[in-house]
Protein backbone atom coordinates (compact mmCIF):
# COMPACT_ATOMS: atom_id res chain seq x y z
CA UNK A 1 0.00 0.00 0.00
CA UNK A 2 1.37 3.42 -0.94
CA UNK A 3 1.86 6.09 1.69
CA UNK A 4 -1.03 8.11 0.22
CA UNK A 5 -3.35 5.10 0.30
CA UNK A 6 -2.31 4.29 3.86
CA UNK A 7 -2.93 7.89 4.91
CA UNK A 8 -6.38 7.88 3.33
CA UNK A 9 -7.28 4.59 5.00
CA UNK A 10 -6.17 5.95 8.37
CA UNK A 11 -8.08 9.18 7.86
CA UNK A 12 -11.26 7.32 6.97
CA UNK A 13 -10.98 5.22 10.12
CA UNK A 14 -10.40 8.35 12.16
CA UNK A 15 -13.40 10.10 10.60
CA UNK A 16 -15.65 7.20 11.59
CA UNK A 17 -14.30 7.22 15.15
CA UNK A 18 -14.55 11.01 15.49
CA UNK A 19 -18.08 11.30 14.17
CA UNK A 20 -19.17 8.49 16.49
CA UNK A 21 -17.55 10.25 19.46
CA UNK A 22 -19.28 13.47 18.41
CA UNK A 23 -22.70 11.82 18.59
CA UNK A 24 -23.42 11.07 14.95
CA UNK A 25 -26.47 8.95 14.18
CA UNK A 26 -25.67 5.25 14.38
CA UNK A 27 -28.08 4.44 11.55
CA UNK A 28 -26.31 6.75 9.08
CA UNK A 29 -23.12 5.78 7.26
CA UNK A 30 -20.56 8.59 7.66
CA UNK A 31 -18.41 7.23 4.80
CA UNK A 32 -19.95 9.41 2.04
CA UNK A 33 -19.08 12.50 4.06
CA UNK A 34 -15.50 11.29 4.37
CA UNK A 35 -15.49 10.71 0.61
CA UNK A 36 -16.50 14.30 -0.08
CA UNK A 37 -14.11 15.80 2.43
CA UNK A 38 -11.13 13.76 1.27
CA UNK A 39 -11.93 14.62 -2.36
CA UNK A 40 -11.94 18.29 -1.41
CA UNK A 41 -8.61 17.99 0.41
CA UNK A 42 -7.13 16.33 -2.71
CA UNK A 43 -8.12 19.01 -5.22
CA UNK A 44 -5.38 19.80 -7.76
CA UNK A 45 -4.85 23.44 -6.74
CA UNK A 46 -3.62 22.27 -3.34
CA UNK A 47 0.08 21.82 -2.76
CA UNK A 48 0.27 22.41 0.98
CA UNK A 49 -3.37 22.29 2.11
CA UNK A 50 -3.63 18.59 1.31
CA UNK A 51 -4.60 15.40 3.11
CA UNK A 52 -1.02 15.33 4.42
CA UNK A 53 -1.67 18.64 6.19
CA UNK A 54 -4.96 17.31 7.56
CA UNK A 55 -3.20 14.22 8.90
CA UNK A 56 -0.44 16.35 10.42
CA UNK A 57 -2.93 18.62 12.21
CA UNK A 58 -4.75 15.61 13.64
CA UNK A 59 -1.43 14.11 14.76
CA UNK A 60 -0.49 17.37 16.52
CA UNK A 61 -3.88 17.38 18.24
CA UNK A 62 -2.98 13.92 19.52
CA UNK A 63 0.38 15.19 20.78
CA UNK A 64 -1.30 18.00 22.69
CA UNK A 65 -3.93 15.65 24.11
CA UNK A 66 -1.28 13.20 25.28
CA UNK A 67 0.91 15.87 26.83
CA UNK A 68 -1.92 17.61 28.66
CA UNK A 69 -4.06 14.59 29.55
CA UNK A 70 -6.90 15.64 27.30
CA UNK A 71 -6.37 19.39 27.19
CA UNK A 72 -9.39 20.30 25.04
CA UNK A 73 -12.76 20.19 26.81
CA UNK A 74 -14.44 19.01 23.57
CA UNK A 75 -11.88 16.92 21.67
CA UNK A 76 -14.48 15.68 19.18
CA UNK A 77 -15.29 19.27 18.19
CA UNK A 78 -11.59 20.09 17.82
CA UNK A 79 -11.01 17.07 15.58
CA UNK A 80 -14.04 17.84 13.45
CA UNK A 81 -12.82 21.41 13.12
CA UNK A 82 -9.50 20.08 11.86
CA UNK A 83 -11.37 18.13 9.17
CA UNK A 84 -13.32 21.17 8.05
CA UNK A 85 -10.85 24.02 8.58
CA UNK A 86 -9.49 23.93 5.03
CA UNK A 87 -12.23 21.85 3.44
CA UNK A 88 -12.86 24.76 1.08
CA UNK A 89 -9.59 26.15 -0.22
CA UNK A 90 -8.94 28.41 -3.18
CA UNK A 91 -5.65 30.31 -2.94
CA UNK A 92 -7.12 33.24 -4.88
CA UNK A 93 -10.04 33.67 -2.46
CA UNK A 94 -10.24 35.26 0.99
CA UNK A 95 -13.43 33.60 2.24
CA UNK A 96 -12.14 30.02 2.51
CA UNK A 97 -12.57 29.70 6.27
CA UNK A 98 -16.07 31.13 6.19
CA UNK A 99 -17.13 28.78 3.42
CA UNK A 100 -15.52 25.87 5.27
CA UNK A 101 -17.43 26.78 8.44
CA UNK A 102 -20.69 26.95 6.49
CA UNK A 103 -19.95 23.53 5.06
CA UNK A 104 -19.58 22.17 8.60
CA UNK A 105 -22.81 23.85 9.64
CA UNK A 106 -24.59 22.07 6.81
CA UNK A 107 -22.95 18.63 7.01
CA UNK A 108 -22.78 17.97 10.74
CA UNK A 109 -26.52 18.26 11.47
CA UNK A 110 -27.15 15.86 8.59
CA UNK A 111 -24.97 13.38 10.48
CA UNK A 112 -27.07 13.90 13.60
CA UNK A 113 -24.48 15.95 15.50
CA UNK A 114 -26.20 18.33 17.87
CA UNK A 115 -26.50 22.07 17.41
CA UNK A 116 -24.11 23.05 20.21
CA UNK A 117 -21.26 20.91 18.96
CA UNK A 118 -21.90 21.97 15.36
CA UNK A 119 -21.73 25.61 16.42
CA UNK A 120 -18.47 24.97 18.27
CA UNK A 121 -16.93 23.29 15.23
CA UNK A 122 -17.92 26.20 13.01
CA UNK A 123 -16.56 28.70 15.54
CA UNK A 124 -13.23 26.89 15.64
CA UNK A 125 -13.00 26.80 11.85
CA UNK A 126 -13.58 30.56 11.71
CA UNK A 127 -10.91 31.02 14.38
CA UNK A 128 -8.26 29.77 11.95
CA UNK A 129 -8.55 33.08 10.10
CA UNK A 130 -6.56 34.76 12.87
CA UNK A 131 -5.18 31.89 14.98
CA UNK A 132 -5.85 34.16 17.95
CA UNK A 133 -7.95 32.30 20.53
CA UNK A 134 -9.14 34.23 23.55
CA UNK A 135 -7.60 33.43 26.95
CA UNK A 136 -9.23 30.30 28.30
CA UNK A 137 -10.41 29.11 24.89
CA UNK A 138 -8.72 25.74 25.22
CA UNK A 139 -10.44 24.16 22.23
CA UNK A 140 -9.22 27.07 20.13
CA UNK A 141 -5.72 26.91 21.55
CA UNK A 142 -5.37 23.24 20.65
CA UNK A 143 -6.65 23.65 17.10
CA UNK A 144 -4.61 26.77 16.36
CA UNK A 145 -1.41 25.34 17.82
CA UNK A 146 -1.86 22.11 15.87
CA UNK A 147 -2.44 24.07 12.67
CA UNK A 148 0.63 26.29 13.17
CA UNK A 149 2.95 23.50 14.29
CA UNK A 150 4.24 23.16 10.72
CA UNK A 151 6.18 26.36 11.37
CA UNK A 152 8.32 24.50 13.92
CA UNK A 153 9.53 21.77 11.58
CA UNK A 154 13.13 20.92 10.85
CA UNK A 155 14.83 23.28 8.39
CA UNK A 156 14.25 20.78 5.58
CA UNK A 157 10.60 20.24 6.50
CA UNK A 158 10.02 23.98 6.78
CA UNK A 159 11.66 24.56 3.39
CA UNK A 160 9.33 21.97 1.87
CA UNK A 161 6.35 23.70 3.49
CA UNK A 162 7.43 27.11 2.18
CA UNK A 163 7.94 25.68 -1.31
CA UNK A 164 4.47 24.12 -1.25
CA UNK A 165 2.92 27.44 -0.22
CA UNK A 166 4.73 29.15 -3.11
CA UNK A 167 3.44 26.47 -5.49
CA UNK A 168 -0.14 27.11 -4.37
CA UNK A 169 0.36 30.75 -5.30
CA UNK A 170 2.10 29.98 -8.58
CA UNK A 171 -0.24 32.40 -10.37
CA UNK A 172 1.23 35.31 -8.37
CA UNK A 173 4.32 37.02 -9.86
CA UNK A 174 7.51 36.59 -7.84
CA UNK A 175 7.81 40.19 -6.67
CA UNK A 176 4.18 40.35 -5.56
CA UNK A 177 4.48 37.02 -3.77
CA UNK A 178 7.61 38.09 -1.94
CA UNK A 179 5.93 41.28 -0.76
CA UNK A 180 2.79 39.51 0.41
CA UNK A 181 4.58 36.59 2.00
CA UNK A 182 7.00 38.87 3.83
CA UNK A 183 4.06 40.78 5.29
CA UNK A 184 2.54 37.54 6.56
CA UNK A 185 5.84 36.48 8.13
CA UNK A 186 6.32 39.84 9.84
CA UNK A 187 2.77 39.68 11.20
CA UNK A 188 3.50 36.26 12.69
CA UNK A 189 6.84 37.34 14.14
CA UNK A 190 5.22 40.40 15.71
CA UNK A 191 2.81 38.26 17.71
CA UNK A 192 3.73 38.04 21.40
CA UNK A 193 3.12 34.27 21.21
CA UNK A 194 2.66 31.98 18.24
CA UNK A 195 1.56 29.07 20.42
CA UNK A 196 -0.88 29.22 23.31
CA UNK A 197 -0.67 25.75 24.85
CA UNK A 198 2.09 25.03 27.34
CA UNK A 199 3.46 22.27 25.12
CA UNK A 200 3.43 24.46 22.02
CA UNK A 201 5.15 27.29 23.81
CA UNK A 202 7.85 24.99 25.17
CA UNK A 203 8.50 22.88 22.05
CA UNK A 204 7.38 24.82 18.97
CA UNK A 205 7.77 28.54 19.66
CA UNK A 206 11.55 28.88 19.34
CA UNK A 207 12.05 26.73 16.21
CA UNK A 208 9.04 28.34 14.53
CA UNK A 209 10.41 31.83 15.09
CA UNK A 210 13.82 30.77 13.80
CA UNK A 211 12.27 29.31 10.64
CA UNK A 212 10.12 32.38 10.04
CA UNK A 213 13.08 34.71 10.46
CA UNK A 214 15.19 32.70 8.01
CA UNK A 215 12.45 32.67 5.39
CA UNK A 216 11.88 36.40 5.83
CA UNK A 217 15.59 37.08 5.32
CA UNK A 218 15.57 34.92 2.19
CA UNK A 219 12.67 36.93 0.76
CA UNK A 220 14.63 40.17 1.08
CA UNK A 221 15.47 41.81 -2.28
CA UNK A 222 19.03 42.16 -1.00
CA UNK A 223 19.36 38.38 -1.43
CA UNK A 224 19.01 38.65 -5.21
Amino acid sequence: MTSDAHREKSLRARWHATTAAAGARTDLDPAPYADRLLSAWAEPQRKYHTTAHLADVLARIDVLADEANGLAPDPAAVELAAWFHDAVYRPDRSENEERSAVLAERALPELGIDDDRTAEVARLVRLTVTHDPAPGDTNGEVLCDADLAVLAGTPAAYAAYAAAVRAEYGFVPDEDFRTGRAAVLRQLLDLPRLFRTAYGAAHWEAPARANLAIELAELSPDRD
